[in-house]
């Protein structure tokens, strides 16, 4: 992989990672155009690694929030009293919401990294996920706020977030669209989904980076993964910023036209054979 793919596949993770359009369906679609093997091992590790990078921009953005949660978390298993904190109980929720995903995708790593790793998948997925955004607005009432969320909401949208290990689906979107079925207003559902994907992530591109070293080394290239790393924390880190001005105004629904476009245009490039799946 030369530098400006590795620039590309950054600013494609930055924009896509944190927006309810599947980074990892969107990184498969663009390694692919750029000839790379996508069910190659150091491709697959490269795409899990990057993700780091959006991370960062997370925990830099959120940092006051994270260190807010961390306190009243330490604060609540010392006194009853603290227990009440919103805080205390967001910092639960996160705990308990990130295990799911950190079972089925230790589990299912050899699945996810295997036969889903398939255009086909990512059109299907983007479809089908598309249908239950819809959904998620239609019966959403938004009556909760981020004081209200609870561990039952982890869990919930914990679970949910294992749906987006299939490329396509998006992570974000499974846990906004797992929030507002909980009734969260959109903002709540949209944070609660970013403090959800730092353990995640972070998992995620940490156990690549430490069992794919030597396919990174002999594939893609330390210095590409690097460069892609990098550029994704800046795009991501203006992403999060404008994400959230605008699920404040506007309902998730907006993004499920592109969705489904993208999704049928790839169903018609795979079935003309002008991109094959894998």
């Amino acid at each position: 992989m030369n530098i400006i793919q590795a620039i590309v596949l950054g600013i494609v993770e930055g924009l896509t990672e944190f927006l309810p359009v599947s980074s990892t369906g969107h990184l498969t679609i663009a390694e692919k155009l750029m000839g790379l093997r996508i069910d190659d091992a150091s491709v697959t590790a490269f795409t899990a690694i990057i993700q780091v990078g959006a991370i960062a921009a997370v925990i830099i953005y959120f940092f006051s929030d994270i260190i807010g949660l961390i306190v009243a978390w330490v604060r609540g298993l010392r006194s009853a009293s603290e227990r009440n904190n919103p805080d205390y109980r967001m910092a639960w929720t996160v705990i308990i919401g990130s295990i799911p995903i950190g079972i089925v995708g230790f589990l299912a790593k050899d699945v996810v990294s295997g036969p889903l790793r398939s255009l086909w998948v990512v059109a299907a997925a983007l479809i089908v996920w598309s249908v239950v955004m819809y959904l998620a607005e239609r019966v959403a009432t938004q009556r909760r706020t981020g004081r209200d969320v609870t561990v039952i909401d982890g869990v919930v949208v914990g679970v949910l977030q294992c749906v987006a290990l299939i490329p396509g689906v998006s992570r974000s979107g499974a846990t906004i669209s797992a929030g507002l079925f909980r009734g969260l207003d959109r903002v709540a559902a949209t944070r609660l989904s970013f403090y959800l994907s730092i353990p995640a992530l972070l998992a995620a591109g940490g156990y690549e980076a430490a069992t794919s070293a030597k396919d990174i080394s002999h594939g893609v290239g330390w210095v590409a993964t690097a460069v892609a790393t990098l550029v994704s924390l800046v795009v991501a880190y203006a992403s999060i910023a404008w994400l959230l001005r605008f699920v404040g105004r506007h309902p998730i629904t907006y993004f499920v036209g592109y969705r489904v476009a993208l999704g049928l245009v790839l169903i018609a490039l795979l079935g003309s054979g002008v991109l094959t799946a894998t």
